[in-house]
């Protein structure tokens, strides 16, 4: 199944739950059957978030405050809970990414393309799957590696959490072409928070640093490299609601297999984009 029959096939069943149309998910308004098969979307103006968050990614680049940061994260968080928990069935993504968080007018964030998702029933806690499915720096490691255990809703937390880490530090997570030392971004920022150095981010206003270190301390939370050790999406949300100030640190942790997956760097493949992959269902 290519992965635009894998979309269509996707819509037609959320048209079928109802027209699930949460503000913070995907933006797709409807498939055009006429001569040719077509689906349409909300036409969002700010494009994705990735244009925002890493400055060299676009020369129109925009400034945006903690405050706004925070609240797309929000926005993310929520989105990803509708999809676990809201719809008659469990929606994994399987490819949550800056690039894949698209932007309206008021910078509200859509979790958009959902090519790689895959549907299974709220009772189902876990997703066997023959090969790895994504994009290489932000997949969960039982998803590369059954070694690591099965995929499951968390595995889209773990593509959550290295998501927050490149919205603190305004770069990515993944470099082919920097050293070790360079790459292992989030192995850095939890070295920073605990020692208790500063994040060398942007700082404007007060609470700037309040909500860097929250966004910084529930990022690295959701990456843990054993699943039971991340939070929920749900937990997640109720940890951006709070102030951050009962949060604490996360375990320390160190590259455990020999290719990126977001904090663990050897090597790298050729091709960022893994292909999809078939499931054994």
């Amino acid at each position: 199944m290519t992965p635009y029959e894998m979309g269509k096939n996707l819509l037609m069943k959320l048209q079928q739950w109802g027209k699930s149309t949460t503000s913070m998910c995907f933006a797709s308004l409807a498939i055009a059957l006429m001569d040719s098969e077509t689906l349409v979307y909300e036409y969002l103006p700010n494009q994705s978030l990735d244009k925002l968050i890493f400055p060299a990614s676009s020369k129109d680049h925009i400034t945006l405050n903690w405050k706004k940061l925070h609240d797309i994260a929000m926005g993310i968080a929520k989105g990803l809970e509708y999809l676990h928990q809201g719809c008659d069935q469990q929606i994994l993504h399987f490819d949550i990414k800056p690039q894949n968080i698209l932007l309206d007018h008021n910078l509200n964030p859509k979790i958009a393309d959902f090519g790689l998702a895959k549907l299974c029933s709220k009772e189902k806690s876990v997703v066997t799957m023959t090969e790895a499915r994504g994009t290489m720096g932000y997949i969960a490691p039982e998803v590369f590696s059954s070694n690591f255990g099965k995929a499951s809703h968390k595995s889209d937390v773990y593509s959550f959490g290295m998501l927050l880490l490149e919205m603190v530090g305004g770069r990515k997570n993944f470099d082919a072409k920097a050293s070790n030392s360079q790459v292992n971004f989030s192995e850095w920022i939890h070295q920073q928070l605990n020692e208790g150095e500063e994040l060398k981010i942007r700082i404007e206003e007060d609470d700037d640093i309040i909500i860097a270190r929250k966004l910084a301390i529930i990022g690295l939370w959701c990456i843990q490299w054993n699943a039971t050790d991340r939070p929920s999406i749900k937990v997640v949300t109720q940890m951006l609601e709070g102030d951050g100030s009962n949060l604490t640190i996360s375990p320390p942790f160190t590259a455990r297999y020999t290719t990126h997956v977001g904090a663990g760097v050897i090597a790298c493949p050729s091709s960022e984009e893994l292909t999809m992959i078939s499931e054994l269902e």
